[in-house]
This record gives C-alpha cells, structure tokens and sequence, in this order.
C-alpha cells in the first residue's frame, strides 16, 4: 500500500488510547482500528479533522505516502 497510517505514533506520542480517541471523535474503536490498519477505502474529512483537532496534529502526520516503484 503507497499510503501508510501512521496513526499509532501519533496515538503514543500524546499517550492517548484508541478507545479514548474513538469516544472523542464519535466513532466505534472497530471502525478507528481498520483506519489504523490501513484497511479503509476511504476518510471523511470531517473524521479526519477531529482526529487532527483531539491529537493537536496536522492531516500529514497520520498519513505517509511510501513510493513503490
């Protein structure tokens, strides 16, 4: 996969857990969990911005893109 979440650092850094964030945000610890595997074909911007606004952080610090070719 070229894009790779990087959600799980950002998570240790602010020492918050999933269970915590996903009850922040309004989403099930499930659907955070596939986001955090990289198993989602897609991402609300809405989503992503309450991410972004509970872990202090900017859209490029979840997300990497990994060149393949």
């Amino acid at each position: 996969m070229a894009i790779v979440v990087r959600l799980d650092m950002m998570l240790a850094k602010h020492k918050v857990k999933s269970k915590d964030l996903a009850e922040a945000i309004g989403i099930t610890e499930q659907n955070l969990s596939l986001f955090k595997q990289g198993k989602v074909k897609g991402l609300r911007f809405s989503t992503l911005e309450k991410i972004c606004r509970h872990l202090q952080c900017q859209p490029g610090d979840l997300l990497e893109f990994i060149d393949e070719e």
